[in-house]
């Protein structure tokens, strides 16, 4: 059975044994994350979640993804060069089970991302 779910702005169409490259989530590796937004499981159609629907997964490790390098060159008399490289952060994780119902009922931690723990870490300290 497949699923869509969405993680990081992306929705991405996984089924048991899957190995996804996903934004950077709040966990280690080796830890069991669940995905709660299912937009399809099967042919259930979700409007827009599928309700009780989840994906779990395991993490393997976290990555980077390779540098992206930019180039910025200005012409006429100032002749000024300016090289700029990124890495994206990412989480290597490994799809063990698509559940259709009972994803409350698991025990397994919620797949949260980096960034959306510490704006909820903020929002609670403010």
């Amino acid at each position: 059975m497949f699923a869509v779910l969405k993680t990081g702005g992306k929705q991405y169409k996984v089924q048991a044994g899957d190995v996804l490259r996903v934004e950077k989530l709040d966990a280690a590796a080796g830890d069991k994350v669940q995905f709660n937004d299912i937009l399809m499981v099967g042919s259930t159609l979700g409007a827009p979640l599928v309700d009780g629907a989840c994906v779990q997964a395991e993490v393997i490790d976290q990555i980077k993804a390779d540098k992206v390098i930019t180039y910025v060159k200005r012409r006429r008399k100032h002749s000024s060069q300016r090289t700029r490289g990124h890495r994206q952060q990412l989480t290597l994780v490994r799809v063990t089970d698509v559940l259709e119902k009972g994803a409350a009922k698991t025990g397994v931690k919620a797949a949260v991302g980096a960034r959306s723990k510490n704006a909820a870490d903020a929002a609670v300290e403010a």
